[in-house]
């Protein structure tokens, strides 16, 4: 019997109909009525420590996770987040810091 032979298949350019749109390493994402920016980094391109806005806890080196920002934004308008934060962005509300004996509506 021959050696099965897989013959690559030429890539397609991404059309307007397709979901995110994909530019090199970055795809564009609409979140909130804007066009957002989003690379994803691996673990060995991590290498310093970060906030996520969407679970306010540290990014350490080495984890892979997701850099976004508004398409028309600033360099300063970059924020690194778990991926699973960014997926989950919509059904996250704001963290609220109450006191003890707050009570909760």
């Amino acid at each position: 019997m021959s050696p099965r032979r897989n013959k690559a298949q030429g890539r397609r350019q991404p059309s307007a109909d397709d979901g995110p749109r994909a530019y090199g390493l970055e795809n564009t994402e609409d979140w909130q009525g804007e066009e957002w920016v989003v690379r994803r980094i691996t673990g060995g391109g991590a290498t310093k420590r970060y906030r996520c806005p969407g679970c306010d806890q540290e990014i350490p080196p080495g984890v892979p996770h997701v850099v976004a920002w508004p398409r028309l934004g600033a360099v300063e308008d970059r924020r690194h987040w778990h991926a699973a934060c960014w997926s989950a962005r919509d059904r996250r509300t704001a963290r609220v810091q109450r006191s003890r004996n707050a009570p909760r509506y």
